[in-house]
């Protein structure tokens, strides 16, 4: 039976394989994973962020906690290089397992004859199901969606991941229920919903149709044994690994120190003076760049607003900070469309002006 794979155009082999076998065996691989980050790292974490409540902290400028402690009076290269730091160790799990899951989930993928419908609407709720659970930030989801795309699954399912993942994952919506009032965290559901059901199948839409090309075709046997189906799930894994490192991974480091020094450039008390319309603007602008964890955006959004911080303000960080990033963005443009990058960003930046000027027009 030939067995046809499909890859980013980078001439990487990735078996798919119809037989239950290989099926089977990729996703023990993706459940096994899945089931140590989940139990082990992510939910217990949220779990203790959410009943944390108004008692919730943030040590460092774009992560919970600090390695390496940053004080204004540091010279700017010293914070950025710690913030840096502080960022890459604060990401290392959810970074882990989004390295070993991507290529899990491309691998299992590629044994499918079908990964998308023909419905852009139907595809974009596929992969909102499939984020909400996934538990990880709009920095991990980064190398998960560019498996997801390898594999040959439709861009509105792809966008619709990256956003659900990190927006609306239950625990980060009972917190941002918890900690805000009722009509502001209803304006960042509906901002996200925006996304997902609006913006998603209109840019996939103007994308059109894309096909991955074809490297090459294996051959095999009708009647694939138990040791073929791990062979074949072994080489298979390995190419969407590299599918999936050589491009996320360098860029992974770029957004830790572009993001270290954007936040390390802005002025202390720049959200504590009157609200403005440059002001509303600049603020969405910097705060859909930032590469910040699971639940962050939730967290100093409410540290802000406890401590004085206009609520046009908070508005525009919580619905514009966390739910994509200068790397998810990067990874975005680098496996799918630098045109379809700048888009998201946009939209997020005006979802997010919009969201400021609304709740300071009706106070």
């Amino acid at each position: 039976m030939a067995v046809q794979t499909s890859a980013l155009n980078l001439g990487t082999p990735l078996v798919v394989s119809s037989t239950w076998r290989s099926r089977t065996l990729t996703v023990i691989l993706m459940v096994a994973i899945a089931a140590v980050f989940w139990v082990d790292s992510r939910y217990p974490a949220l779990m203790k962020r959410y009943h944390a409540g108004t008692q919730v902290k943030a040590v460092g400028a774009l992560t919970f906690g600090a390695v390496y402690a940053v004080d204004r009076s540091m010279p700017y290269l010293t914070r950025v290089w710690r913030t840096t730091i502080n960022w890459l160790d604060a990401n290392r799990v959810g970074m882990t397992f989004s390295f070993l899951f991507g290529p899990a989930a491309l691998a299992f993928l590629s044994t499918l004859r079908r990964r998308r419908t023909k419905s852009r609407y139907l595809n974009t709720l596929i992969g909102a199901a499939a984020g909400v659970p996934l538990g990880v930030c709009s920095n991990c989801i980064a190398p998960i969606a560019r498996g997801l795309y390898a594999s040959g699954m439709g861009t509105e399912s792809v966008l619709a991941t990256m956003f659900a993942s990190p927006a609306l994952n239950l625990v980060v919506l009972a917190m941002t229920f918890a900690l805000f009032p009722l009509p502001i965290a209803l304006l960042k559901l509906a901002t996200v919903l925006f996304l997902i059901l609006v913006f998603v199948p209109f840019i996939s839409a103007r994308q059109g149709e894309t096909e991955l090309p074809f490297n090459f075709a294996m051959e095999i046997p009708p009647a694939e044994t138990w040791g073929q189906a791990l062979s074949n799930t072994t080489r298979s894994y390995i190419g969407s690994f590299w599918t999936v490192f050589r491009v996320a991974f360098p860029l992974m480091i770029l957004a830790a120190l572009l993001g270290a020094f954007a936040v390390e450039l802005l002025p202390q008390q720049a959200l504590f003076g009157s609200v403005t319309l440059i002001g509303i603007v600049a603020v969405a602008l910097v705060s859909a760049f930032l590469p910040v964890p699971m639940a962050f955006d939730v967290a100093i959004a409410y540290i802000l607003m406890a401590k004085g911080v206009p609520l046009p303000y908070v508005a525009v960080i919580l619905c514009t900070l966390g739910i994509i990033s200068v790397y998810s963005l990067a990874v975005l443009g680098k496996s799918i469309s630098w045109k379809i990058a700048g888009a998201t960003y946009s939209v997020v930046v005006l979802l997010g002006i919009a969201a400021g000027l609304a709740v300071r027009t009706l106070g």
